[in-house]
């Protein structure tokens, strides 16, 4: 398949992008107006302020069909909406580029409105955790690996069905912003009970990734010719032992590592308890024993091919806001 062209006309410079509220999009829309893009950004939360670069379209959040609610435009006091087409209005050019930082699972309820805009080349994001979670203790993880696995799937099988170049991206574990699920996580903990408790030595590396590098990496993929049809894995740019990761939260915290090493039964019966509170549903026995695996990917392919250069773990006082 020949590379999508450079081109001078606006439009092969509109891009729409899928869960543009995510973290990721909230660093990817400027990134793509500082590059020239003109971007049609779509959410099913409610919608940011539209500008000269930005339009924000609402997707319906009870429907699984891909049809907008409405265009909602906001230019300084006036407010506007139209009716709710997944087709191009009159005068309007359709959306070649597309670049979605939903969950990869949400994408196929889509499709249709990518195969309305005449979409080229889309972008996805996914996790290596379809990799480091498809063997965990916990069912649940393991329905994520294969959520994951079978979204990638019909990601490629509907686009090579219609000629559609993608590119999978397949970050580590996600930081930045004070919003994620990982880092942020740890801190919150941190800053409730004082310390936080590992596991053995804790000594699995891993290799945390910015969510900013993760939006680098969108924008690359959108133009990189040779990125066609591809699945690349991205991580960090430094490696480093669980146990240091988490010593890093508390020195952003300006707090002495207070680092508890508890046998896996004792985490086991917190996880229990904590599991009763809503912000640690998600916490399970399988994440302490993967504190003393090694999760590294190795980024090689991304260097070449989209220039990808990530950050050493270097925390700021916002990737770990309360």
């Amino acid at each position: 398949m020949t590379s999508l062209p450079e081109g001078d006309g606006l439009s092969l410079n509109l891009v729409g992008v899928l869960g543009a509220t995510s973290s990721v999009g909230a660093c990817l829309l400027p990134m793509l107006i500082e590059a020239g893009w003109q971007v049609t950004a779509f959410s099913r939360s409610a919608v940011g302020q539209s500008g000269d670069r930005v339009a924000w379209r609402r997707l319906a959040p009870s429907s699984p069909a891909p049809l907008m609610e409405s265009l909602v435009i906001r230019s300084g006091h006036q407010t506007a909406t139209t009716p709710s087409p997944d087709l191009p209005r009159a005068g309007e050019k359709s959306i070649s580029f597309w670049v979605c930082v939903a969950p990869i699972w949400v994408l196929p309820d889509y499709f249709a409105l990518l195969d309305a805009q005449g979409a080229r080349r889309v972008v996805v994001v996914s996790s290596t955790s379809r990799f480091t979670k498809d063997d965990s203790s916990d069912p649940e993880e393991q329905a994520i690996a294969l959520r994951l696995a079978d979204a990638e799937t019909r990601v490629r099988e509907w686009a090579e069905s219609r000629g559609v170049e993608w590119v999978i991206l397949r970050p580590t574990l996600i930081y930045g912003l004070g919003r994620d699920k990982n880092i942020a996580e740890i801190a919150r903990f941190i800053r409730r009970f004082g310390f936080f408790p590992l596991f053995g030595e804790a000594s699995g590396l891993r290799q945390p990734i910015h969510v900013a590098d993760v939006a680098g990496a969108c924008l690359a993929a959108l133009r990189a010719p040779c990125a066609a049809n591809r699945a690349y894995n991205i991580s960090g740019g430094e490696t480093l032992t669980y146990r240091n990761m988490v010593a890093r939260v508390f020195s952003a915290l300006c707090r002495r590592p207070r680092l508890l090493t508890v046998p896996l039964w004792t985490f086991r019966l917190a996880v229990a308890m904590l599991r009763r509170l809503r912000r640690y549903r998600q916490w399970s026995t399988a994440m302490a024993e993967r504190m003393n695996r090694d999760l590294v990917f190795d980024h090689a392919e991304a260097a070449r091919d989209l220039g990808f250069k990530p950050r050493a773990f270097m925390l700021s006082a916002e990737d770990v806001a309360a």
